[in-house]
Formats: structure tokens, sequence, C-alpha cells
């Protein structure tokens, strides 16, 4: 299993937490969307929080959606994931480059820049679940933090690091970690998890020196009687098909439908979560046509 998430709990359940390592899934949207090093940084790290919220949730159809729209030059961020951690996304500009931090680091909050947060569950009710708040900083881990203490009343630390490799621009390590304190958390657990946390400085310093999100939390949590619930595969997939795009293109109406025949030349379909193109011919432009009168 080489991206996968730990679910875990301490302190007698006081304390839930997940860790995850998901350098395969940021590599695998970094190529799909030839995103420059910052977009990779950017995506990479809401991917990566997106397939441990979506282990959160129980049901096999829900689905949360996870939207960053900036003022920055990436424009936003749009990823959703579903309770097996499949997970996919896209940056509004993948291209985007801006000069690193002083000290060397990629500036992501930069390129992300002032706006807000959303966060959508889908979970099977009449209507979806939407939180939102702004951004605080547009480094996306702190920005989560907020969002869980003040729209979900949820005491969190989230942490997301993705590492690249400065003479390739392909993904090192990608990962990160979600510990939440429950409800009923002692005065002693919340202040030794605190003295704990303060002494993270990197994610993907922890995974660049062999570290598994295991290790991670025996880290953290380790004399607090943790306990590693399970273990499941994260990956990048996206679930379009020709099929579910030519449902779209029969949405488009009749109108439309005549006039792209008119022009007599095939279309291109592009799934914006993959970057994958869908061609249809003239031909099959006709059927779809046939299939508006039934």
């Amino acid at each position: 299993m080489t991206d996968y998430i730990v679910r875990a709990a301490a302190a007698d359940y006081q304390i839930r937490a997940f860790a995850a390592t998901t350098k395969g899934v940021a590599e695998t949207a970094r190529k799909a969307h030839n995103t420059s090093p910052v977009a990779t940084a950017a995506l990479g790290r809401l991917l990566t929080a997106g397939a441990m919220m979506g282990s959160m949730m129980k049901g096999a159809d829900d689905v949360l959606t996870l939207k960053i729209k900036g003022s920055g030059p990436l424009g936003g961020i749009t990823v959703t994931a579903d309770s097996s951690a499949d997970v996919k996304g896209y940056v509004n500009n993948p291209m985007v480059l801006i000069h690193a931090k002083p000290n060397g680091k990629l500036d992501v909050s930069g390129a992300v820049g002032k706006g807000e947060l959303t966060v959508i569950r889908d979970i099977g009710m009449k209507e979806p679940y939407v939180g939102q708040t702004a951004l605080v900083s547009g480094e996306i881990a702190e920005d989560l933090t907020y969002y869980y203490a003040v729209s979900e009343q949820t005491p969190s630390s989230v942490a997301l690091g993705v590492l690249m490799d400065k003479d390739t621009n392909t993904v090192r390590q990608a990962g990160g970690f979600i510990i939440q304190l429950m409800p009923d958390a002692s005065e002693e657990v919340i202040s030794a998890l605190e003295k704990r946390l303060g002494e993270i400085t990197s994610v993907t310093a922890l995974l660049e020196s062999g570290m598994t999100p295991e290790d991670i939390l025996k880290s953290l949590l380790g004399d607090m009687g943790l306990q590693i619930l399970d273990r499941m595969p994260a990956r990048f997939h996206c679930n379009c098909s020709k099929e579910r795009v030519r449902k779209a293109v029969v949405s488009v109406g009749r109108k439309e439908l005549e006039n792209m025949i008119a022009e007599g030349k095939p279309i291109e379909v592009n799934c914006h979560f993959c970057n994958t193109n869908y061609e249809f011919a003239v031909e099959e432009l006709r059927e779809i046509l046939t299939e508006c009168d039934h």
C-alpha cells in the first residue's frame, strides 16, 4: 500500500487522529494537469486533506467537496473525495509561477491569496451540508484548522505538506495529519497535545526522514494510549467515462446540438478533474440528437 491513511484514537477516545502519505496522489495530479511546482503543492495539500476528510464519512455514496476561492494567481482549487479516500481535483490556473519565499519554500499562500474555503458534504440528505469560512492564511492546513474550529466547533490541528524535487519538479513527499479533540477531552489531555503539536515543524520533513503515518502518530500520541484503528488506501481516481460525458452533451439541448452538427466537426469535451478529453464524432452527435426526441 503506497498511499494510505491511518485512522487512530488516543487518550481513551478523547482524541481522534488521521495521518496520510499521499505522494502518489499528488504526483498523479501533477501529471494529469501539468501543474507548476507551487500549483502542485497547493493542489497536493488540498487532495491530502480531502482524502483524510473523505475517510471520515460513513456512507458508500457520500461525497465531500472542498473549494478554495482565492484572490491569488491560482484562482481557485476544487477537490472531491468519497468515503473510500478516492480523491480528485484541479486548480483553475495550473501553470502559475511565483517567486519562492525568502527561506526557499514554495509560496502557496501567495499563490492562493485571500478568499474563502467552502466544505460541502453530500451524505444523501435532502440538502447537502455546506460550511464556509474565510481563508486565514492561504496555507490550506491553517485554513482547515480555522474551518473546523468555527464551522464545526471541533478543535483540530491540521498539517499538510508537499515536497517537490527541485531537479525534476516531481513530487518527492506528500502527506499530512488531522488530530481532533472530542467534546469530553480533559484539560490535561488538551495541554499535553498542544505541547506535542508545538514540537512538530514540518510533516514532509518527517516523511523525508523515513517516518510512516503510523510513526508520525506514535511521535505525537504514543504515550497517550494510541490505538491504530485501521488503514485504508488513498488514490487519485476520477470516475468520469464517455457515457457520463455523453449525458452532459445530451443536456446542452437540441438547438446547441444542431449547431454542433451543422459545423460538421467532431467536438471534444474535457473533464476538469482528471483532464481527460472525450471526442464525439458528428455521427455520434446525430445519435445524441435523436435521443433528445425521446
